[in-house]
């Protein structure tokens, strides 16, 4: 089917932001232009790609499916112009995804060797879950996700290189919960308020995992999408914390808990893509986590 790419270009734009005026703006061109290049693919493709109302621009099922396999064809295409014709005072890109606890107690100084090293590359991080990483990273929208693993996102399609092996640990005020003199079982904890994160990231996952294995069913008191938050709210004794242990910098009044059962270790892996050769910077980046 010969069909021209910019109508799959004005295609994606109009699917993104769901509106011809934002489309028409991102392209330096007309609506009507925009309107009649949608009518165009339709005719095309014999399909309707959108549902148009006075109000709003959505997607049909038809359109959702395209839009699926055009978004990182579209991506492919930006990142190869990108890497064709970066002029060499201004550099190319390299984006990154990760968490925000692991971009702050883990990748902060490897971020600054890599701007020493290529000054001119732009760097751009995107913050997600390790599960929206993998997500990301799948869709070409980052080069390089550094993640928990056990990350169910992750696949074959994906070179997983560890980095950096790490515990989660149980955190707790010491004088409003005096536990740490012994080892307890994860059926005492459940007698306390215990503070995580919400149920969509991969050590939430995790933790329910360990409870199920004993039989036991995890109702936490708080959900969060912050470990910095969850050690905040551990410092003032609102609960005992279950956060990795890396991004513990100041106990204080804190003390981790010993657990009867053990709690395995995980690992941060980097990953990309295998079908998408990687760039130099990209390669060093990744290298530099490795050494």
């Amino acid at each position: 089917m010969d069909i021209n790419y910019e109508l799959y270009k004005v295609f994606y734009h109009v699917a993104k932001s769901l509106s011809f005026s934002e489309a028409a703006e991102a392209l330096f061109i007309s609506q009507s232009a925009v309107s009649q290049s949608i009518k165009t693919l339709e005719k095309r493709l014999n399909q309707p790609l959108f549902i148009r109302s006075t109000k709003r621009v959505a997607l049909t099922k038809e359109g959702e499916l395209l839009l699926k396999h055009i978004e990182p064809a579209i991506n492919l295409i930006t990142r190869g112009e990108n890497q064709l014709c970066a002029d060499p005072k201004s550099g190319i890109q390299l984006r990154i995804g990760a968490s925000d606890t692991i971009c702050r107690y883990y990748l902060v100084p490897y971020l600054n060797a890599f701007h020493l090293k290529y000054p001119n590359i732009h760097i751009k991080v995107s913050n997600g879950t390790s599960i929206q990483c993998a997500k990301m990273l799948e869709r070409n929208e980052v080069d390089v996700i550094v993640t928990n693993s056990p990350n169910s996102a992750l696949n074959d399609l994906m070179d997983i290189i560890p980095v950096k092996e790490f515990r989660d640990v149980f955190i707790a005020k010491k004088d409003t919960f005096p536990l740490y003199d012994r080892p307890i079982s994860f059926q005492e904890l459940l007698k306390y308020p215990i503070l995580m994160l919400e149920k969509r990231s991969t050590t939430s996952m995790y933790l329910h995992n360990l409870f199920l294995e004993n039989s036991l069913d995890l109702v936490p008191a708080i959900e969060l999408a912050s470990n910095d938050l969850l050690i905040d709210l551990a410092r003032i004794g609102l609960g005992i914390a279950f956060v990795p242990d890396f991004c513990i910098r100041d106990m204080g009044e804190l003390a981790i808990i010993k657990t009867e059962q053990v709690i395995p270790s995980r690992k941060l892996v980097a990953a990309y893509n295998l079908d998408i050769p990687l760039s130099d910077g990209a390669r060093y980046f990744i290298d530099s986590l490795t050494n």
